[in-house]
C-alpha cells in the first residue's frame, strides 16, 4: 500500500456495494424527508441482518499475496584508508562492498477462474525501489495452502496486475461485476490481509462514485468507501451484495496511516478490460493526444470568461503528437472528447486514455470565446515515467536577475497583480536563459501576499502574453490588466516562461485597488 500524507498529502495505496431501493424524488413542495416519501425509500425490512453466509461463500476465493524481494545496499566503509580498512569489507572504501538483504511485502488478491488466475494491485507485486528485484510470490489461501505464483502480466499506471497459480483441483473464484449500476449508500463488503491478519472481513458503503483524488492520471476515477481498509487491503476484492466483485482495493487517505473512514477502489469497468488483456500476455496500449493540461479552477476560468468546472486548459501542445496535428493549440480549452463532457469526474486524460491508438476522435474546445470542432487521430500514450519527466514543476529554484529594480511597471499592474515588472534587455534576457529575441517583460518583484506569488511566480520569470494578447513593455502589460478590469474581469490569464523551459499558463487574480 502507498503513503501520502493530508488530502493532497494522504492517499495510501491499501474497498463498493449494491442498491437498497430506488429514491423517488420528492415534488417541489414536498420535503425529501417526508414520512409518504421515506416509507418509499427506507431501507427495506429484509435487508441482512448479518453479512456471516456472504462471506462464508466469498472467502474462499480471496487470497493474500506475499513477495520476497532482494535488495541491493550499498556498503561503504568508514574506515577506508585506515590500518583497519580490510576488516570492514572493501580497503578502498566507496560502494565496493555494496550488499543485498531480503525484504517481504504483503498484500490482497482474489482468484476469478477455476484454473488460477488471480487479481491483485499492480505496487503488491512490484519491486519497492530501484535497487531491488522481486525473487518470488507467493499466493497462500484462506486454508494455508501456499502457492507459487507465475506474474501474467502488470500495469503500472491503472495498478492491476494478473498472477497464475496451478492447482491439481478447481480452485474457488469470483467474478467481476457492473460498477456503473453502483449508487452512493450502497452496501459493501471488503475482504483482505491488513497488517497481515489474512480473511479479515469489513462492511461499510459506498461514498462516492468517480472520485477524483487529485493525484493525476489516466485512472484516477475511483469508488470511494467507509469500509475499513488498511495496510495490507491492497489488492484485495470489494464486493457488493450480490456477491460480485465492484472494485479492487487500493487506496487511503489519511493523515494517520491508519484508516479514518476515506477508502478508494479500482472500479470494475475499468479493471475488466485490463484484467482480460493481461490475461493474454499483452501489454495495455492507451490512446494519446499530445498535450499537458490542468483544470479549469475559478481563477483560470474567470480569466478566460468561462464556467468553471467544465472542460480543461491546454498548457502545452507535445510537437508531433495528436493535438498539434489537428490544430489544439496552448491556450484552447478542451470541452468535449468523442461527445463526452469532460469535467473534474470524467477528465480528459481519462477520456482520451481509454479510447484505442488509432482512434479518430471528435474534439471540441473553447478558443478566443468561439466553439471550435477538431478531429485529431489518436497516439500511444508514453509510459508513466516518460510523461513524470516532461511535466512543469512550479516550485522549481530559479536564480535571480542580479538586476537592480528600474524601469518597474505601472501602478495597475503593482496594485493589481502584486508584481512589478522590467522590459526585457539584451543583458537581462542572457541572465535569465532566453533567446535574445524573445519578447516579454520580466519580473522584478512580487508581493509575497499576492496570489501570483501564491502561484508561484518569482522574480526572474518571463511575462510573454496577457489573456492571449502578447506584452512586450511594461506599458502593454498595464494596458492589458486595465482592460480586464474594465471588462469586470476577476482573473487574467498570463503565459510565463522561466529559462529555456517551454511557455506556461497561469491565471492570476486581481486584486482590489
Amino acid at each position: 500500500m502507498r503513503y501520502a500524507y493530508g488530502i493532497s498529502t494522504a492517499l495510501l495505496l491499501a474497498g463498493s456495494a449494491a442498491t437498497l431501493t430506488g429514491v423517488v424524488p420528492a415534488g417541489a413542495q414536498t420535503a425529501a424527508n417526508d414520512s409518504s416519501v421515506m416509507r418509499n425509500v427506507a431501507p427495506r425490512a429484509n435487508a441482512p441482518m448479518s453479512f456471516a453466509d456472504l462471506t462464508e461463500q466469498l472467502q474462499p476465493a480471496v487470497v493474500n499475496i506475499s513477495t520476497t524481494q532482494r535488495v541491493r545496499v550499498n556498503n561503504s566503509n568508514p574506515f577506508a584508508g585506515t590500518p583497519f580498512g580490510s576488516l570492514f569489507g572493501n580497503p578502498q572504501g566507496g560502494n565496493g562492498g555494496a550488499q543485498t538483504r531480503e525484504a517481504q511485502s504483503l498484500g490482497s488478491g482474489f482468484i476469478i477462474s477455476a484454473d488460477g488466475y488471480v487479481v491483485t494491485n499492480n505496487h503488491v507485486v512490484a519491486p519497492g525501489n530501484r535497487n531491488a528485484t522481486i525473487e518470488s510470490i507467493k499466493v497462500i489461501m484462506p486454508d494455508r495452502t501456499e502457492y507459487e505464483a507465475e506474474l501474467v502480466g502488470r500495469d503500472a499506471a491503472s495498478d492491476i496486475a494478473v498472477l497464475k497459480i496451478k492447482s491439481s483441483r478447481p480452485l474457488p473464484f469470483v467474478k467481476f461485476g457492473d460498477s456503473n449500476a453502483t449508487r452512493v449508500g450502497d452496501w459493501v463488503i471488503a475482504i483482505g490481509n491488513p497488517f497481515g491478519l489474512g480473511g479479515t472481513v469489513t462492511t461499510g458503503i459506498i461514498s462516492a462514485i468517480h472520485r477524483n483524488t487529485g493525484q493525476g492520471g489516466a485512472y484516477d476515477r475511483f469508488l470511494q468507501t467507509d469500509a475499513s481498509i488498511n495496510r495490507g487491503n491492497s489488492g484485495g476484492p470489494m464486493f457488493d451484495l450480490n456477491g460480485n466483485v465492484i472494485g479492487i482495493n487500493n487506496a487511503i487517505i489519511s493523515p494517520t496511516g491508519g484508516n479514518v473512514g476515506i477508502g478508494f477502489a479500482i472500479p470494475a469497468e475499468v479493471a475488466v478490460p485490463i484484467v482480460e488483456t493481461l490475461k493474454k500476455g499483452q501489454s495495455i496500449e492507451r490512446g494519446y493526444l499530445g498535450v499537458q493540461i490542468s483544470a479549469l479552477s475559478e481563477d483560470l476560468a474567470d480569466s478566460l470568461g468561462l464556467e468553471k468546472n467544465r472542460g480543461e486548459f491546454v498548457q502545452r501542445v507535445e510537437p508531433g503528437e495528436a493535438a498539434q496535428k489537428a490544430g489544439i493549440q496552448a491556450g484552447d480549452v478542451i470541452t468535449k472528447v468523442n461527445g463526452k463532457t469532460v469535467t473534474p469526474d470524467q477528465t480528459l486524460s481519462y477520456l482520451v486514455a481509454n479510447l484505442p491508438v488509432g482512434t479518430d476522435v471528435p474534439i471540441e474546445l473553447m478558443r478566443g470565446g468561439k466553439t471550435i470542432k477538431v478531429n485529431a487521430k489518436l497516439g500511444k500514450r508514453p509510459s508513466e515515467e516518460e510523461l513524470a519527466g516532461s511535466t512543469f514543476d512550479p516550485d522549481a529554484e530559479d536564480n535571480a536577475m542580479g538586476q537592480n529594480d528600474d524601469g518597474a511597471s505601472a501602478q495597475a499592474t503593482a496594485d493589481a497583480l502584486g508584481l512589478s515588472v522590467v522590459d526585457l534587455t539584451p543583458t537581462i534576457a542572457r541572465q535569465i536563459g532566453v533567446p535574445s529575441t524573445q519578447k516579454g517583460v520580466v519580473v522584478s518583484t512580487v508581493n509575497p501576499n499576492s496570489d501570483a506569488a501564491q502561484k508561484g511566480i518569482r522574480r526572474g520569470f518571463l511575462i510573454t502574453s496577457v489573456n492571449r494578447q502578447p506584452v512586450e513593455t511594461a506599458a502593454d502589460l498595464d494596458k492589458a490588466i486595465n482592460t480586464a478590469k474594465s471588462s469586470n474581469r476577476e482573473a487574467v490569464l498570463l503565459q510565463i516562461r522561466r529559462g529555456a523551459r517551454d511557455p506556461q499558463f497561469v491565471a492570476v487574480r486581481l486584486q482590489d485597488d
